[in-house]
């Protein structure tokens, strides 16, 4: 039997057991809990002199928890979106924790709840159009080692429409090659996988790419490395793309004028561009592994494009005849281990 409190016993059977076999989690969003409880155990160290195996559910009430969340704004500059995130996380333990434990948990329950939700700023939604998407794919150089990387990288984000995490988990053996069918087996959030088929053009670039590499008949081996590691992170596949928006920026001047784009940017495009062919939303929704419609449906607001054709077709249609007009002039050894990232 360990020393842990009743607090961190919960936590840990919480974070290692139920997450993952009780609400089939990904490995990616446990990872975001564990983030939110590594904070709290460290602001009652540092702020409170609290000790992690003594914290207890009655340490944590109301004032503790308004403070815990003004101090990972303040003190650790979180963002507005992330206080929300760890609250979140820390709402669902709550409520986990009085379910099995009512007398422990039900200061800290009735606290948490109290904490409000902070407005954050609604984010523009960037994506490429048409011409954007073949000036980013074209701008890797693919006679050296990393731009044909880069190359076949962003090509797969957007024939997939996959996210980055999804992008790096893919191995040889996610890939079944075919002449007209060739598909890519995609684990996504809460370890669902889909199926996607991808155009011939990305099979016959990709497929170059894992023979140039000598893989083919390496099934476990990952598709895309780092410099220095065999499976490529999400911040790896973050400054890829940095890079490329900032050459293409650079190059084009008149184009890519959105605020930011992002990996998810890929994705949001590859979205876009399906209901902008008449692909049926709910197909996207089965293409995007998405859990809901509801999810899919923010893509379903028109495109500029969208709006420029079918405007272009009206005007054309009845005006053409109309007479034109003269133009007008934290790392801390007091963190318990199954808190470890």
């Amino acid at each position: 039997m360990n020393n842990y409190s009743i607090f961190l016993s919960l936590s840990e059977d919480f974070i290692g057991n139920y997450l993952s076999n009780g609400k089939g989690l990904s490995l990616n969003t446990i990872k975001s809990y564990k983030y939110a409880f590594r904070l709290l155990i460290e602001f009652m160290y540092k702020q409170k002199g609290i000790d992690a195996n003594k914290i207890q559910f009655s340490n944590l009430d109301y004032n503790t928890l308004l403070s815990f969340f003004d101090w990972i704004v303040s003190i650790r500059k979180c963002s507005t979106k992330t206080r929300n995130q760890r609250l979140a996380a820390l709402m669902s333990f709550s409520e986990y924790a009085q379910n099995r434990n009512f007398d422990a948990a039900s200061v800290f329950r009735n606290s948490i709840i109290k904490i409000p939700f902070k407005k954050t700023k609604s984010e523009c939604r960037s994506w490429f159009d048409t011409d954007e998407i073949k000036i980013i794919l074209n701008l890797p150089n693919d006679y050296t080692a990393i731009g044909l990387r880069d190359k076949v990288l962003l090509c797969i984000m957007y024939a997939t429409g996959a996210r980055a995490q999804e992008i790096c988990d893919l191995t040889v053996s996610s890939i079944r090659f075919s002449n007209n069918n060739t598909t890519i087996d995609i684990q996504g959030k809460g370890n669902k996988y889909r199926r996607v088929k991808i155009s011939e053009h990305a099979s016959k670039i990709l497929k170059n790419y894992i023979t140039k590499l000598h893989i083919e008949h390496t099934p476990n081996k990952h598709i895309f490395s780092s410099q220095t590691h065999e499976k490529m992170s999400v911040s790896c596949i973050e400054e890829i793309v940095r890079k490329y928006i900032k050459k293409a920026k650079q190059q084009f001047p008149n184009k890519f004028l959105m605020k930011s784009y992002h990996p998810h940017s890929f994705r949001h495009t590859t979205a876009t561009h399906m209901l902008e062919a008449g692909v049926p939303i709910m197909v996207i929704k089965n293409f995007l592994g998405h859990s809901s419609i509801q999810t899919t449906q923010v893509y379903a607001e028109l495109t500029q494009n969208t709006v420029d054709k079918y405007v272009s077709e009206w005007n054309e249609k009845w005006f053409n005849d109309y007479p034109t007009l003269p133009e007008q002039n934290t790392s801390n050894n007091n963190i318990p281990s199954f808190l470890n990232i």
